[in-house]
Order: structure tokens, then sequence, then C-alpha cells
């Protein structure tokens, strides 16, 4: 999706609504319209929590995508190999609600959340895990986009 100047038009709503979307199967570039919007009036810090929030509440709802479906389901529904989310699904055991510090990474990040509503990873760590790494990778544009200061 390209983004427009519609986006940073729609203010802390459109933020929210990217980041949302970008934490979904859909592929889609939350960073850039938080950029577009780091120019505008609002404070870093409720930039920061309205991308995070969005992209924390995407995310979860690729869990709970997981949480509620079946590997076959999924893996046909995402057009995975099935074998390939098997590996996943044992990846994730070892490190289990750990690995929800890593949702925020491009391509695979949407995949670990499934994966780990489909382990049943436990609720509360992981929800929390993924709002800590999700709300770091944004910190971290943040700071890049306001020039290091």
């Amino acid at each position: 999706m390209e983004l427009g100047p519609d986006w940073a038009e729609w203010g802390l709503v459109g933020l929210f609504v990217a980041c949302f979307l970008a934490a979904t199967v859909l592929p889609f570039s939350s960073e850039l319209v938080l950029a577009a919007c780091a120019a505008g009036p609002w404070s870093p810090f409720s930039l920061l929590l309205v991308a995070s929030l969005g992209n924390w509440l995407g995310g979860m709802s690729s869990y709970g995508l997981g949480r509620l479906g079946d590997l076959e389901k999924i893996s046909r529904w995402l057009r995975t190999d099935p074998a390939k989310a098997v590996r996943w699904q044992a990846r994730l055991a070892r490190y289990g609600h750990w690995s929800a510090l890593l949702c925020w990474a491009p391509v695979i990040g949407d995949p670990i959340a499934i994966a780990l509503g489909l382990g049943r990873s436990r609720l509360g760590p992981t929800a929390l895990l993924m709002f800590v790494g999700k709300a770091a990778r944004y910190a971290v544009v943040l700071w890049l986009v306001s020039g290091f200061r």
C-alpha cells in the first residue's frame, strides 16, 4: 500500500489503523506512516503510544487467530507448508512466550504471533512481551526520524 498524504491528515486515528493493519497478515509499512505523523503536531509520546497500541492489537488478533484455529486450516489459508508451520511451532515451544518479543520483526512477526496462539502460549506474558517489542521498535523509529536528538 502506498503512503499518501491522507494518512498524516487522518492524524492519530490513521496512525492507529495503519499500525493495526501492519501487524496483521497484510503487507504494510506502518513505519512510513509514523514518520509522516512525526512531522505533525503530535507529541512523540502520543505517537509512540498510539502506534504501539495499534500494532499490539493487530498482533494480538494474529495470536487470537492462531489460538482459535488449527494448524492445517491456517496453513491452507496462509498458503504455507504445514511442515514449515510445525517447525515454527517447535522453535517457539522452546522459547515460549519470550518469542513474542520478536513479533515486531518484518516477515516473521505475524507467523510468530499465529504460532504462539497455536501453541497456546500464556496470554498475559505473551501480550506484555509483544507490546514491549513493538513499542521498542517504534521508539527506535521515532528516535531515527527525530534526527537522533
